[in-house]
Formats: C-alpha cells, sequence, structure tokens
C-alpha cells in the first residue's frame, strides 16, 4: 500500500502571532515555522502503518515556498520515503490545494492519501473533503483510529453525538484528528538520513492548475482583549448581575 501525506508548513504552535499594522494579514517575518500540528499527526499514523508492513511506501507532499523543503525534510526525518515540493511565493487556498492534490494523486496512485483535518493558521477544515470529491474517492474524516483490514480502512471518526466507525474502500481519504496517535519526535540519526531521501520539485504550472485566489482578505484584527472578572459576594448577587448583563 502506497501512502500520500500531505504536509503544510505554519506558524509554530508556541508562536503568538502578531497581526501586520496594515491589518493585511498576518506578520510572517522573523517568525519560527514547524510543520502544521495535524499533519505530524497524519505523517506519524502513515510511518506506524509501514511498521506494522501495512504501507509498502510514503510520500510526503508540501505546497508553497523554497522553505517548505525543511517541512518535508522533517516528514522524512520521521519516516516518510521521499518527498514532492510544489513550490510556488503565492498564497493557494484550500481548492487550489485540492486540485494540486488531485493531479499528483493521478500520477502517484496512492491507495491511501492521509492529511490533517485542518492547518492551525487558517483553519478552513475543506482541503480533504474538497480532495474527496474531486477524485470521487471515500473519506473518513475527523479520524481517532484507523485500521486497515481486508481490503478495507477502518476509520473510527469523531461526531457530536460520539463514535462512528466507518468501513472504506480503497483507495480513500483519511483526515486525523488530535486523538489519533502522540507522533514521535525525529532522532538525530534520522535527521542526517532524511537529507539523502529524494526531494522532487514541481510548481503549479506542472500540473496545469489555476490557483488564483476566489477570496479576498478584507481586514485581519487581533481578537478583543478578555476582560477581568468580577467577584461577588453570593448565589443572589451572581444571578441579578448574569440577569442584568443579558447572560441569562
Amino acid at each position: 500500500m502506497k501512502v500520500l501525506v500531505p504536509v503544510k508548513r505554519v506558524i509554530d504552535y508556541n508562536v503568538k502571532a502578531r497581526v501586520k499594522a496594515d491589518q493585511s494579514g498576518v506578520d510572517l517575518a522573523n517568525v519560527k515555522m514547524s510543520m502544521n500540528p495535524f499533519d505530524e499527526i497524519s505523517v506519524e499514523e502513515a510511518v506506524r502503518m509501514k511498521e506494522a508492513g501495512t504501507a509498502t511506501e510514503i510520500v510526503a507532499v508540501s505546497i508553497g515556498p523554497k522553505q517548505c523543503t525543511e517541512t518535508l525534510r522533517t516528514a522524512l526525518a520521521m519516516g516518510a520515503d521521499r518527498g514532492i515540493l510544489v513550490q510556488t511565493d503565492d498564497e493557494v487556498e484550500p481548492l487550489g490545494v485540492a486540485k494540486i492534490l488531485e493531479k499528483i494523486v493521478g500520477e502517484e496512485s496512492p491507495d491511501l492519501v492521509i492529511l490533517g483535518k485542518q492547518a492551525i493558521d487558517d483553519d478552513s477544515n475543506q482541503t480533504g473533503q474538497m480532495l474527496a470529491a474531486l477524485l470521487g474517492w471515500p473519506q473518513g474524516t475527523f479520524a481517532s483510529e484507523v485500521k486497515a483490514e481486508d481490503g478495507k480502512t477502518h476509520v473510527t471518526r469523531e461526531v457530536d453525538g460520539g463514535l462512528q466507525t466507518v468501513a472504506l474502500d480503497g483507495p480513500a481519504i483519511v483526515t486525523t484528528d488530535l486523538r489519533l496517535n502522540e507522533p514521535r519526535y525525529a532522532s538525530l540519526p534520522n535527521i542526517m538520513k532524511a537529507k539523502k531521501k529524494p526531494i522532487d520539485e514541481k510548481t503549479p504550472a506542472d500540473f496545469g492548475v489555476d490557483i488564483a485566489p476566489r477570496l479576498s482578505v478584507v481586514k485581519v484584527t487581533e481578537p478583543p482583549v478578555r476582560e477581568a472578572g468580577e467577584k461577588v459576594e453570593d448565589v443572589a448577587t451572581l444571578v441579578e448581575k448574569l440577569k442584568t448583563a443579558g447572560a441569562i
């Protein structure tokens, strides 16, 4: 089984994002970047499948600027076999990403595509679903458990009412949730080995995909500052305060 794992380069989750002075977007200058945490989970799951003998090859894909090579190297150090960088300095919306991935799937013919359910920079939660629609493949989203048995991919997914398990005929799309696994740290020997693993470089034009944005950002603002709480003497006062504040 060949597994395709898209990974995205985003602001590190430990870094507090800063809005540009002109409110046109988020300031990325001199900001630490890393792999999207949900994508780390998808890479880890693919590696575990390979260690279990279910997967035979893991191909990591990233779409973005040249610096995305570092993100791919991280995936390779975790256990991916090779990488594909679709280089562009333009911001690519989820539909554009899905269309590029559709073309890569056509070339690579993977049996399974595992990707994070969303990226922590835009929180769109769209790419996996759009890719499944473009390919006409079954999908298991928000996966908290993935098992490959009897030629099917069994996905336990988190829904509002609890857990739902679906059996997907391959090939299929799976998007990962937080509780699926705990990603490993890449060891120094594996980091050194990753430097020798191949990364193919492409551009959106190579796939004939138009990545022109369909949305325009009107304004980006900081969230409102949280106001301090207020202590009250008793429950009756609390209820009165809630009433006058319009909370109940």
